[in-house]
């Protein structure tokens, strides 16, 4: 039996991208809103036909920026999905508002529509999308809820880059979207992230956010002779260095993007037969959409189950990796947020989903050892 370690992830960081880094360095310009920051950003406005886009030291910053444009005040409230990483909470909770934390779609594991009817109140200000593995929610209909309430929409993209709903990109429906390019994200510098704002209200505010409170921007763009302190804010500028391994990533996307959804497919395509026999459920997505093939997981019947093919997939020398634990399920979530209805599809999910490895430069070889791996393990 082969046990050579098969690491979860990897990231992977391409000689050109190193060149890019090299590049500034010789330019002499490393801090942020530098060469590869302007080329990021405006990548990212034309891809998602964004107001602007602001490159951030990591999504969580992005989110706690949509925090702060809200404007929160004690008692505000943001519904988010239980079934979320704890950022997507954790950011409105810091600034000022109460998460409500609602159920997930069995299938996707998505917000629902239904599920944000539910919540709202005369309090809601926002409602807090996360498009989860790289699926999009039901954006028309949740589009719908927010407009004819009055609510501040968001997008926790994190995901989602580069997918689509209807044929429009994931993360141009809300107010505002946020990107993440942590090292276990398709695109990577490293730690980084990226605010993207659609309703053009935000977007001088943001910039001011983002650079300590202060009008620089203004002063690059020579609008003003000075800078000066004029709002809160903190510094989450993005470093030109990891601005330019990104822009190396961002110019591969489509080879990315391809070699991804074939690793995907052919997990789909190898384990559809063998989960339709135990009753283990595979990722969903709707025709009407295109995921990102961010990740691939298995969801058992139980936790009993989930956890002895995490131990059976350990002796293969394969890391495989459980996901979220929904937010309402931890001490601190149940005491800072509303729970709103039932969660048992967030629970079930926190229970008994495992996600396999799923990387560019994951080996045909190790794939196929995966696969069998699997199919070997007796339910």
């Amino acid at each position: 039996m082969n046990t050579k370690p098969i690491p979860f992830n990897r990231a992977f960081i391409d000689q050109s991208d190193l060149a890019f880094m090299n590049d500034a360095i010789v330019e002499g310009h490393i801090s942020g809103v530098g060469k590869y920051t302007k080329l990021v950003e405006s990548l990212l406005e034309f891809e998602l036909n964004a107001q602007r886009c602001l490159l951030t030291t990591s999504c969580t910053h992005a989110l706690e920026m949509s925090a702060l444009l809200l404007n929160l005040m004690p008692g505000d409230e943001v519904i988010v999905p239980s079934y979320t990483f704890v950022s997507t909470a954790n950011a409105f909770l810091l600034h000022g508002g109460t998460p409500v934390l609602v159920d997930s779609d069995p299938a996707t594991k998505n917000i629902t529509p239904d599920s944000i009817r539910s919540a709202i109140t005369s309090r809601t200000r926002a409602v807090c999308v996360v498009h989860y593995g790289g699926v999009s929610a039901e954006m028309d209909e949740i589009t719908t809820i927010c407009n004819e309430n009055g609510i501040t929409l968001i997008e926790d993209n994190a995901h989602g880059l580069f997918g689509t709903y209807r044929g429009r990109p994931l993360g141009s429906f809300g107010d505002m979207s946020t990107l993440s390019f942590h090292e276990t994200k398709n695109f990577t510098c490293g730690e980084g992230g990226a605010l993207v704002i659609n309703n053009p209200l935000f977007v001088e505010r943001a910039e001011i956010l983002r650079e300590k409170g202060t009008d620089r921007s203004k002063f690059h763009l020579g609008l003003v002779d000075k800078y000066t302190w004029v709002d809160k804010g903190s510094s989450w500028v993005l470093s030109d260095l990891l601005a330019a391994v990104l822009w190396g990533q961002l110019s591969r996307r489509t080879e990315v993007q391809g070699r991804r959804s074939n690793l995907y497919k052919h997990y789909h395509r190898e384990l559809g037969a063998w989960a339709d026999l135990h009753q283990v459920q595979l990722p969903f997505c709707a025709n009407d959409r295109q995921h990102t093939s961010h990740l691939f997981f298995l969801q058992f019947p139980d936790q009993v189950t989930r956890d002895l093919y995490i131990s059976h997939m350990k002796m293969y020398g394969i890391a495989v990796t459980f996901h979220y634990q929904a937010l309402h399920l931890s001490p601190f979530g149940r005491a800072n947020s509303i729970l709103s209805g039932e969660l048992k599809g967030a629970e079930n999910a926190s229970r008994s989903l495992v996600r396999l490895p799923l990387f560019y430069s994951l080996a045909e070889e190790d794939v196929n050892r995966i696969v069998d791996a699997t199919v070997n393990f007796e339910l």
